[in-house]
């Protein structure tokens, strides 16, 4: 029988350490990340007869595939966001650490936290640590183009949104008002072009509230390295989508590469696309404590598993979601939530198995379907052989992702948003806060976006 849970540990610098959960003496499972992946994982073990012990740097799950309308002004940093203790409320065999994971030691069967470095032993350990966005070698340019994965993130983007018609109101200069009318995302992904496809109408909407700003001189360009978008749909929806996105107005270059990104534009090759506001959706590097864990990883730093999603020599440790490096059935699982949903879940039952003493299981990726939307009533859906576009595909992700929302307060609040932006063409979350602005105001450098507030909205 496991007893890490148990047994005390000595640090480095020989400090005794005894361990934050495991009280009860029985195996204590220690999962990394409160994603998709690690939450799933977490209710996974309601009823098994293990100590849990989930740690985040946040206390708050993110529904991610919402994060880009908080971005754009249509959705508050609450709506989609729920405290992860309060989803856990009821399972009294889970206990909850707001900290970071700053080290794995697989030998040792122990996690560090924070600067501290705090002993967190564990008897089983799942990693779902998720990703972050990644530059292909050129880090620099976050500065200029932020990419979309966390809450501050959003806020951040958000901020140089609204900033832009700000700034082109008070621009003399009509070039330099056109410059800050540009919006370029680079990236052709689900991401990408679902950011791109909320900001036509939403820029048409904000205008209106402006004297100096032409609408019609706003100008939105998507820029995908790829011969076409949403490189995992269908040649068909592919298509439909960029004859969505340039009904809207968005010029799509397709098989064009970002190689130059500074605060005046970006380049492709040699020609430069005037620009105050670049937004980056164009890759995903997973996060570093997958290279701790000893296993080999592919390019993007995702851990190679085994079929039960372990790692090689080290059955009791599992990565899972955006972390894991998954090849099933001769395709690869994607970096999306119903897969973080669904090997969240497998890794909680191997543990299960195993202290049962029963064999442990592949993983199976089952693919409930594709979708993506593009603005007002364009959308474009695969479910099997099934395509869906236009107004069903639109009116089905309505559904999905409300029924898919962490919490009843969550699905009412998306659902009231919604209404208010569909029957008014306005966008209910425009406030530029002290927060958004302060950096201007101390003279700090603009680019560099600000500490994440609160999430709001919660007792």
């Amino acid at each position: 029988m496991p007893n890490a849970s148990v047994a005390q540990t000595t640090s480095t610098s020989g400090v005794v350490s005894r361990p934050i959960a495991g009280r009860t003496g029985r195996p204590h499972v220690v999962i990394v990340g409160g994603g998709f992946g690690g939450l799933t994982a977490a209710r996974a073990l309601k009823h098994a007869d293990v100590d849990v012990t989930i740690v985040d740097r946040v206390n708050h799950h993110l529904f991610q595939p919402l994060l880009y309308q908080v971005a754009t002004a249509v959705l508050a940093p609450s709506d989609i966001t729920v405290p992860i203790r309060w989803v856990l409320r009821r399972q009294r065999n889970a206990l909850v650490l707001m900290a970071e994971a700053r080290e794995i030691d697989v030998e040792r069967r122990i996690v560090y936290l924070d600067d501290e470095r705090r002993e967190l032993p564990y008897d089983y350990l799942i990693v779902a640590a998720g990703a972050r966005h990644s530059y292909f070698g050129h880090d620099d340019w976050e500065d200029t183009a932020p990419g979309l994965k966390s809450i501050a993130d959003a806020y951040e983007m958000r901020r140089r949104f609204l900033m832009s018609f700000e700034l082109a109101e008070k621009a003399d200069d009509p070039a330099v008002r056109l410059q800050y009318q540009t919006f370029v995302i680079v990236g052709g992904g689900p991401t990408g072009v679902e950011l791109v496809g909320m900001i036509p109408d939403t820029a048409r909407g904000f205008c209106k509230d402006f004297r100096r700003i032409d609408a019609s001189r706003t100008r939105v360009i998507l820029i995908e390295g790829g011969p076409r978008l949403l490189a995992a749909f269908p040649e068909s929806l592919s298509a439909r989508a960029k004859r969505d996105l340039e009904g809207l107005g968005v010029e799509v270059r397709l098989g064009s590469v970002v190689t130059r990104v500074e605060p005046d534009g970006v380049y492709i090759g040699d020609e430069h696309i005037a620009t105050r506001t670049v937004f980056w959706a164009a890759g995903n590097a997973a996060s570093p404590l997958g290279r701790m864990l000893g296993a080999p990883v592919d390019r993007a730093g995702r851990v190679h598993v085994d079929p039960d999603l372990s790692i090689p020599g080290h059955p009791e440790v599992f990565a899972v979601g955006d972390l894991a490096a998954y090849v099933d059935r001769g395709a690869p699982v994607p970096g999306v939530a119903p897969a973080a949903n669904q090997m969240g879940a497998h890794a909680a039952k191997q543990i299960v198995a195993t202290l049962r003493g029963e064999p442990r299981a592949p993983f199976r990726y089952f693919n409930k379907g594709d979708l993506a939307t593009i603005g007002r009533h364009r959308a474009v859906a695969r479910f099997g052989k099934l395509e869906l576009k236009g107004w069903l595909a639109w009116w089905f992700w309505l559904f999905v992702h409300l029924l898919y929302l962490v919490g009843f307060r969550n699905r009412v609040s998306v659902l009231l948003q919604w209404g208010y932006a569909y029957f008014t063409y306005q966008r209910g979350v425009r406030l530029i806060s002290g927060e958004m602005t302060r950096q201007r105001r101390f003279g700090a450098p603009a680019d560099r976006p600000a500490a994440s507030p609160p999430v709001p909205g919660w007792k």
